[in-house]
């Protein structure tokens, strides 16, 4: 086995030293220096917005206005659209002129029982209310005969309690009041957040059903990307990993940081990927959703390492590779212990010194 490598060794250095036509060949070398090693993994994804609004009246009616369409940018609390409020308005005012009078005979219940309980303690203590001189002879006719009870007439409690009963009325006219009132604010639609209108359901003179999405809103505000990577690069993938983005029809490339990565992949029955979102450092404001984008994750990265080209490397298995050692006039093979695989570059961690040459590809 040792004589096989030692003779294709040989044939290699032998064809490096001359050309096709068998003339003597310039070696070209690369220089062990030190510098920065990165690996990347690179894919095309498209812009979406981090956060999208399904909005619907809550009741069921006819639509009266639509005050936006596709593509509109709205301000938080702006009105989108309304159905035709009508009835929803007149059942509002009739709950509030319910809950006045449940308040209105409350306050009567109230001032009723007052003077109930006020005659009824009159009437059981009468000589605290008189002068001293009737106070007396109120107690000496109290004592010369039996005392007759007084009459309360339903108060404290005959099975029945005025008062209890008009406090629940009242709160069964103000729940109708806030029912009502739901039912009046679920008949427009206004933006919860400032962002894009990406879909409009219907138009003025629709029926609409309470529930179902009238108006789809997305936060452009607050773009990311969305991209899938083949399970062979998703495994090296981390959230907080650096990346980049570079935008269809633009040169300008957009700093980015991966914010999630998908646990789990989906197959087109080939290939399994794994779907990637990414954060930009700082958006542009022109952003489209939908927008493709060409996405590039950087997974490895050795800011100071001894290193040659990664085509000068050959034979890699775990931490260890071949190289062509240029030693006078004819390349020297020698085995040496590798780090980081970079896209251009291949970290040496043992058998060269900076300054030595290679051969840059055999």
């Amino acid at each position: 086995m040792i004589v096989v490598g030692g003779a294709v060794a040989g044939g290699v250095i032998g064809a490096l030293n001359r050309d096709s036509g068998g003339r003597p060949a310039a070696i070209v070398v690369a220089v062990a220096d030190r510098g920065a090693v990165t690996l990347d993994v690179a894919t095309t994804g498209a812009v979406e917005p981090a956060t999208t609004r399904s909005l619907a009246f809550t009741v069921a009616g006819t639509v009266e206005s639509v005050h936006v369409r596709a593509g509109n940018r709205v301000s938080k609390g702006q009105k989108l659209a309304a159905l035709d409020d009508t009835d929803a308005t007149d059942d509002l005012a009739d709950a509030r002129s319910s809950l006045a009078e449940a308040r209105t005979r409350l306050s009567a219940a109230r001032t009723v029982a007052a003077r109930a309980t006020a005659s009824a303690t009159t009437c059981a203590r009468p000589e605290r209310t008189a002068t001293p001189a009737v106070a007396a002879g109120i107690r000496a006719a109290v004592g010369a005969r039996a005392a007759t009870p007084c009459a309360t007439r339903g108060y404290p409690d005959t099975g029945s309690d005025p008062v209890l009963t008009a406090e629940q009325q009242v709160n069964r006219a103000a729940r109708a009041v806030e029912l009502a009132q739901r039912a009046l604010d679920g008949a427009s639609l206004t933006a919860p957040i400032a962002g894009t209108v990406v879909a409009v359901e219907g138009k003025v003179g629709d029926q609409v059903r309470g529930g179902a999405t009238f108006i789809s809103l997305a936060d452009t505000y607050a773009m990311q990307v969305r991209a899938d990577f083949p399970e062979a690069d998703a495994g090296a993938l981390a959230a907080g990993q650096a990346a980049t983005v570079s935008l269809a029809d633009s040169d300008d490339v957009y700093a980015a940081e991966v914010v999630q990565v998908d646990p789990a992949g989906t197959s087109d029955g080939t290939l399994v990927r794994y779907g990637v979102v990414l954060a930009f450092a700082d958006a542009p404001d022109d952003l489209l959703v939908g927008q493709s984008a060409q996405v590039k994750v950087r997974t490895g990265e050795v800011s100071d390492a001894l290193r040659v080209p990664s085509t000068a490397v050959h034979d890699v298995s775990g931490r260890s590779g071949t190289v062509l050692l240029r030693d006078g006039n004819r390349p020297e093979e020698r085995v040496v212990a590798v780090g980081l695989r970079g896209d251009g570059y291949t970290e040496i961690t043992g058998g060269l010194e900076q300054g030595d040459q290679v051969v840059r590809s055999w």
